[in-house]
Order: structure tokens, then C-alpha cells, then sequence
């Protein structure tokens, strides 16, 4: 056994010496240790070669080769770091994203595939490399992500404050026609009385009241005779009490009652200048949902919701009669089909193009979503002002970028930290 041994031994040594002689290979090392894993030399040479890659597309100066190599090592360390706690929680990037990764990069370098890898040999490079990069930046992109979230937390005051900040910003140049009635505090009426007429006067300028003719007729303000009109005005020419109530509202919009020391105040937004509003439009329908069975197929389905929306239109049954007697949408159903005022987008494809382009009044004919069977009615549509809410949206977006950016680099930072990391190109490691 011992010679066999020997033999083997004699035979490998010959065979690399030999080879060693015949044709000199300068073999790949290891520059890197990070953790369990390694940064190898070959590692480091096809990142300098991606990097002046991209370089050259964006016609970007690069520094000289010791401080790119530097910098090119780092990147790979943290990287690696990154890959390792990706491999730990299980992320996967399928060859199906990677390659639709793939063709949007090549999109966005308004390259066909077959060119990006005909620049990539060019540059020495080769598509598998190319892909294996793409995927793990891919991995190390979902990882962060899903690590950071966790740590990122948002309380509502700090959004208010921003959107508060962002709206005052935004208004700087708004003009507003206002208009303003006054009830004041006198000794015929307590407080709470007028109170109490302030908010039934607010209650019927909401419904649809005519402002002038109330404030002609209640307001106590310097404006009554005019109908309690100041005209246009910055929010900075206002007095106080009335710019502080005044934040995205757009036109039409009844502010109050609102208190201040002499009684209380409603004002109306009659019109806006230069204010960039958000609105969307509410749908209003009913609906009656069939859910197929053994017992109910497709076609029955279908022949019923015919014969309920002809008994409708006959007069012979109303819709809410037919939505309690038929309608398998429990939630619905008990409301007589009514879903309630709600926007396109929260419903499934076929039913939110149905409700979006039926005109009111009119019932759709049968169709079929992933719930089952429909007849709907679009009973009412209406705009909605959503501008505080996309404030709102976007101040928390901003909130979050700047919270991910700050823990993602805190993150990595404590990764770092806590890995162990030896330098094999110097005589002693460090970790």
C-alpha cells in the first residue's frame, strides 16, 4: 500500500514539474480572507475591468492603478460580506430576474443582447462573468433591503412636520380668493351658542350653501357687506388666524368653524392660483357576483345575470332586491350591492375597466373576474382632493430614503465590523 503510495507521489510531482517547465502558468491567489470566504486575485482583475468598462461608457476619468486596486478591494470585501448574510437568510436570484435584469440594462444602454456581449469581449470580459455580477449586485441589493427595512422607524409626527414644511414651501408663491364670515362673542348669545351656529352654518355652506349670501346675512367680520370677500391674497398678507387654517386645501374648500378670542370663523377657498393639487376620482357602483360551482357553470352564470338585469330594466325588480336575493359578495349583498365610494384601482383588472368606463346609470353586461360572475352599475362619480395625502406620501418617502441611506451605511458598517478580514498580500493578517 506504502509503495503504491510512492508511486502516486512520484508520478504527481513529475507530472507538475514537468508541466511547470513546459509551459509557466502564473496560478490564481488568494488576496483576501473574509470570513469563510475569500477576495481571489482573478476577482480583483475583473472588477478593475468592469469598472473601467463603465467608465469608458460614461467617459469618466479614473484614478491610477494603485488607488483604483485599493478601492476595487474594498467594494469586493463588502460585497462579499453582503453575499455571505444573502446566502444565511436564504436569498435566490432565478435565472428568469437575472435575465429580465439583464435586458433592462441593455435597454437603458440602448444595446441589443448580442452587442453587450460583443463589448464585453472587447473589454476582455465574458457574458457568464457579466451575468454572475449582475446576479449577485441583484442578491446584495434584496439582501440589504430586507435587513435595513427592519431597522428603519417612522412616527407619524415626523411626516406631519415634514408634509407641514413641504406644503408652506410649496405655498410661498400660492394666491388664494378668499372669503370669511365672523360670528362673534357679544352678551345676547353664550358661547356655546355660537358654537353652535357656527357649525350649522358650516353644515350648510358644505352642503352647497351660497357663501356671499351667508356672510351678507350672519357675519360679523369687516367684510360682510361684500360678502365677506378679501379678494386674492398670499398666505403672507393674510391675517394669522386665517393663514394657519390655510395648508393644500384647493378650491371650493370650507375651512372651520375655527376659534379665535373674539368669536368664531369660516372661510372658503373660492379660488387658487398656482397651488399644484393632487385629485382623483371616486367611483360610486353596485354590483352582483355569481360564483360558478358543479352546480353553476359559465353559461348558467351568465344566462341568470341576463335575466336578472332584464327584470331590472322592466321595472319588474330593483338592483338592491336582486343583489340581497342573488348576490354571492356577502359584503356587498347586504348593502344591496353597493360597494360605496372607492377608487379604480383597488379593484381587479376587469372589474376597475368596467367601473371606469361604464357611463352612470348603465348596467355592464355579464363579465367574468377571478371572484366569478358580474353586473355592475356605476351609481356616482365624484373628484376628490388628495393633495395632503400625496404630501403626506411624499414627505414619508423622503423620510425613508434618508433613514435606509443612514442604516444601510450603519449596517454594512457593523458587518464589516464584526467579520473577520486578513490581508494575505501582508506578512500579518488583521481581523
Amino acid at each position: 500500500m506504502n509503495m503504491w503510495k510512492h508511486t502516486l507521489l512520484s508520478f504527481f510531482l513529475f507530472f507538475n514539474v514537468a508541466s511547470a517547465i513546459a509551459a509557466p502558468v502564473e496560478l490564481d491567489k488568494v488576496v483576501v480572507i473574509v470570513n469563510d470566504g475569500v477576495i481571489l486575485q482573478s476577482d480583483i482583475n475583473t472588477a478593475v475591468k468592469m469598472l473601467k468598462l463603465n467608465a469608458n461608457q460614461r467617459h469618466q476619468s479614473l484614478p491610477d492603478e494603485s488607488v483604483l486596486k485599493d478601492q476595487v478591494i474594498e467594494k469586493l470585501l463588502l460585497d462579499t460580506i453582503q453575499l455571505q448574510e444573502a446566502d444565511r437568510i436564504g436569498v435566490k436570484i432565478d435565472d428568469n430576474r437575472l435575465d429580465s435584469a439583464i435586458s433592462n440594462i441593455a435597454k437603458e444602454s440602448q444595446q441589443t443582447q448580442e452587442e453587450m456581449q460583443a463589448e464585453l469581449a472587447d473589454n476582455d470580459l465574458t457574458y457568464a462573468t457579466f451575468r454572475e455580477q449582475i446576479r449577485k449586485e441583484m442578491a446584495i441589493s434584496e439582501v440589504r433591503n430586507a435587513m435595513v427595512r427592519r431597522r428603519i422607524n417612522i412616527i407619524p409626527a415626523e411626516v406631519d412636520n415634514l408634509a407641514k414644511m413641504l406644503a408652506n414651501e410649496s405655498n410661498a408663491t400660492v394666491q388664494y380668493h378668499i372669503q370669511h364670515i365672523q360670528l362673534r362673542f357679544d352678551d345676547a348669545d353664550s358661547k356655546e351658542a355660537v358654537a353652535r351656529k357656527a357649525d350649522e352654518l358650516a353644515d350648510k355652506l358644505n352642503k352647497g350653501a351660497d357663501f356671499s349670501e351667508m356672510a351678507i346675512t350672519y357675519s360679523k367680520g369687516p367684510k360682510a357687506l361684500s360678502g365677506g370677500d378679501w379678494g386674492w391674497m398670499r398666505k403672507e398678507e393674510m391675517p394669522t388666524i386665517f393663514a394657519d387654517q390655510i395648508s393644500t386645501q384647493s378650491k371650493g374648500a370650507i375651512i372651520g368653524p375655527f376659534r379665535s378670542g373674539v368669536g368664531y370663523h369660516i372661510l372658503k377657498i373660492t379660488d387658487v392660483k398656482g397651488l399644484e393639487t393632487v385629485a382623483v376620482t371616486e367611483v360610486n357602483a353596485r354590483h352582483i357576483l355569481l360564483n360558478t360551482s358543479v352546480i353553476m357553470s359559465d353559461e348558467g352564470a351568465q344566462r341568470l345575470l341576463r335575466e336578472i338585469t332584464a327584470k331590472i330594466k322592466n321595472g319588474d325588480a330593483s338592483f338592491a332586491e336582486m343583489a340581497r336575493q342573488y348576490s354571492q359578495d356577502p359584503g356587498s349583498a347586504s348593502q344591496n350591492g353597493e360597494l360605496g365610494y372607492q377608487t379604480p384601482d383597488l379593484y381587479v383588472p376587469e372589474f376597475k375597466h368596467q367601473v371606469e368606463t361604464l357611463p352612470v346609470g348603465q348596467i355592464s353586461q355579464p363579465f367574468k373576474t377571478v371572484h366569478g360572475w358580474h353586473i355592475v352599475e356605476v351609481l356616482d362619480r365624484r373628484q376628490i382632493d388628495k393633495t395632503d395625502a400625496a404630501l403626506k406620501n411624499k414627505a414619508y418617502r423622503i423620510l425613508f430614503n434618508r433613514k435606509f441611506n443612514e442604516e444601510a451605511g450603519a449596517w454594512i458598517q457593523e458587518m464589516r465590523a464584526s467579520a473577520f478580514i486578513e490581508d494575505m498580500t501582508s506578512e500579518t493578517g488583521n481581523d
